[in-house]
């Protein structure tokens, strides 16, 4: 196995035009799983540890540009701007994992189950995509085509994900087996604008995709009391009702269907009651 070593972005894209077969690593915790159980094998790797131009975050335009070499342990400091994305990747293993793992990862991994999927979504952020052709911008949505699928071309890299800032609370919430190492059995990511008036929804790992719950968020949109009134229960479990009814979940040795489904319709309502008391 052949590891190419760029120490630019403009190095990596080039080798990557020459040998499009090369995989990407970076934190490597989804490449190295693969490589240790023997599920692929290579031919030649591209370690992108060296490009500084893929690492930290900044702020563009009032929107936040994330590095796609952005770990999970970096991620966890922006809970100002993204307390969603904060509190998922909180959740990701363990502090090595979190130490290494990256934004960028979970992207081009594309699993239905990926932690940071939701909270990135929630927003409706933007994939930067790079190659020696050109950059391009791809809805999230757009982006994620189905299980570890992407509209990524063999010679396109990801370089980063632009996301808006919350307007309001945001709050993000789990079903796994374990609180380390876990993969999620259904993940649940939500932002309250009380501002613009709207809940913004997004269902982890109970589809092919995460998945928003469109239905939820205009019935939320419409019968939450936005002038400063307390939560109806009432409509804190039809919220959750029609959460559930957007997943498109499977029985897995995880989970069933039934119980992603229930676990979906109690996450929604919590991260709803959670987000609602937190408003300003």
């Amino acid at each position: 196995m052949e590891v190419l070593t760029p120490r630019s972005l403009d190095e990596a894209l080039t080798l990557k035009a020459e040998r499009p077969d090369a995989v990407p690593i970076q934190g490597g915790t989804d490449v190295m799983v693969e490589l240790n159980f023997d599920r692929g094998r290579p031919a030649t790797l591209l370690n992108l540890n060296e490009v500084a131009e893929l690492r930290g975050w900044s702020r563009d335009n009032g929107s936040l540009r994330l590095g796609s070499g952005l770990t999970y342990t970096e991620a966890m400091t922006l809970a100002d701007p993204l307390a969603a994305l904060a509190e998922a990747s909180r959740t990701v293993g363990g502090p090595q994992i979190r130490n290494r793992g990256t934004i960028g990862g979970n992207l081009g991994t594309a699993s239905p189950a990926g932690d940071a999927l939701p909270p990135l979504l929630v927003c409706g952020g933007e994939v930067e995509v790079a190659s020696t052709r050109a950059e391009r911008t791809v809805p999230l949505p757009d982006f994620l085509v189905g299980p570890k699928r992407n509209t990524l071309e063999p010679d396109e890299l990801i370089a980063a994900f632009h996301i808006r800032p919350a307007r309001g609370p945001q709050q993000f919430s789990k079903i796994g087996t374990r609180n380390a190492m876990v993969i999620a059995v259904c993940s649940f990511a939500l932002d309250l604008d009380p501002h613009a008036r709207t809940v913004g929804t997004c269902i982890g790992s109970a589809a092919p995709t995460p998945v928003r719950a469109h239905e939820a968020e205009t019935f939320a949109a419409e019968n939450l009391d936005w002038d400063g009134g307390e939560l109806d229960p009432r409509v804190a479990t039809r919220f959750g009702e029609l959460a559930a009814e957007s997943a498109r979940p499977i029985d897995d040795v995880r989970g069933t269907s039934a119980y992603r489904r229930h676990a979906l319709s109690v996450l929604a309502r919590r991260t709803l009651s959670w987000a609602w008391s937190e408003r300003v």
